[in-house]
């Protein structure tokens, strides 16, 4: 664990794109460090330039290999390029199972590409809670794009969405109804969608009938971005350099119109209000908080007080003054 007096040298070094740095530090944010409000108010006035990427899609259409093989493509560009690849949680560690990193191996020397593999501890989403916090550590370290893996996700786990700049969504020949499973969820997120695997039967079909679910949405402005449809077969490299190009228009076309400010402070209110609320729950698990709050449960059993009611004093209590006793 860092001390205090380690926070402005790691800062420093970690600024300076040291990999060992930048390690400790979202070590730091995963485990809710005491110095990550510290750490944070240091990395801020450097962070703002990345270009978060969100790869998501359902389990087995091969996201860390198109993640690899999308690394590659950037670093032929000269792009230093951070990967935040959240796998399922150990059931028992509770730490990342690392899928991701071993089919990485290809870039565990390049000093430009740094690879963290992020356990999601049971947070819903696709992504684990750590993720905005540990983005802004590798925007900081000088990374030109961070691409953000989540883990195999269903219909309604579309944080990702939340957390890009853009959004890619991959999908697979051979997944029999699961596009049209998927529609009302990761299907609606997508600013570029690629059909991976491309050399298996199907994926014309594939990207046929992905065309024909997308046209079925609402009617878009002749302004708006439309999403394009690409294949790849990301184990040979094949089609990335149209997945970069695709990734770059989108880019310009936010920064053109005001989209890309609009959507990054989006990202950093949802930061913003999540912290809030972390600091209200952990006020109300105390036992300042917890006293009170049986104290108001009380009353709402005997019909003395609402639940509205006993939840607006509740916060009430804790904002004004998070050390005084419960009501009697």
């Amino acid at each position: 664990m860092a001390r205090r007096t380690d926070v402005a040298e790691l800062v420093a070094q970690a600024l300076a794109g040291q990999p060992r740095a930048v390690a400790r530090l979202i070590s730091l944010v995963e485990d809710a460090s005491p110095l990550l409000r510290e750490v944070m108010a240091a990395l801020a006035p450097h962070t703002g330039q990345a270009y978060v990427v969100g790869l998501t899609g359902p389990p087995g259409v091969g996201k860390s290999t198109s993640t690899s093989a999308l690394v590659s493509a950037y670093r032929v560009l000269g792009k230093r390029v951070g990967v935040l690849a959240v796998d399922p949680s150990s059931p028992f560690s509770g730490g990342a199972l690392l899928g991701d990193r071993i089919r990485m191996q290809d870039h565990a020397t390049d000093p430009d590409v740094f690879i963290r593999s992020m356990a999601s501890r049971g947070h819903l989403g696709g992504l684990a809670w750590a993720t905005p916090q540990a983005l802004r550590v590798l925007d900081a370290a000088g990374c030109d794009v961070v691409i953000v893996e989540t883990v195999g996700v269903g219909q309604s786990e579309v944080e990702v969405a939340s957390a890009a700049d853009t959004t890619v969504v991959l999908l697979a020949p051979g997944m029999g109804d699961g596009i049209q499973a998927a529609k009302a969820g990761i299907l609606e997120i997508g600013d570029v969608y690629v059909v991976n695997k491309a050399d298996r039967d199907g994926a014309q079909t594939t990207a046929r009938e992905l065309n024909h679910m997308l046209s079925l949405g609402p009617s878009r402005d002749p302004d708006s971005w439309r999403p394009p449809i690409l294949k790849t077969v990301a184990s040979r490299g094949e089609g990335l350099d149209e997945v970069v190009e695709a990734l770059e228009k989108h880019r310009a076309w936010m920064a053109a119109n005001g989209t890309l400010d609009v959507r990054r402070q989006r990202r950093v209110r949802a930061e913003v209000e999540a912290i809030a609320l972390a600091a209200l729950r952990d006020r109300m698990a105390g036992p300042t908080g917890g006293r009170r709050a049986d104290a108001l449960a009380g009353r709402v059993a005997d019909g003395s007080l609402d639940p509205y009611a006993a939840a607006d004093e509740l916060i009430a209590g804790l904002l004004r003054d998070p050390g005084a006793e419960p009501a009697p």
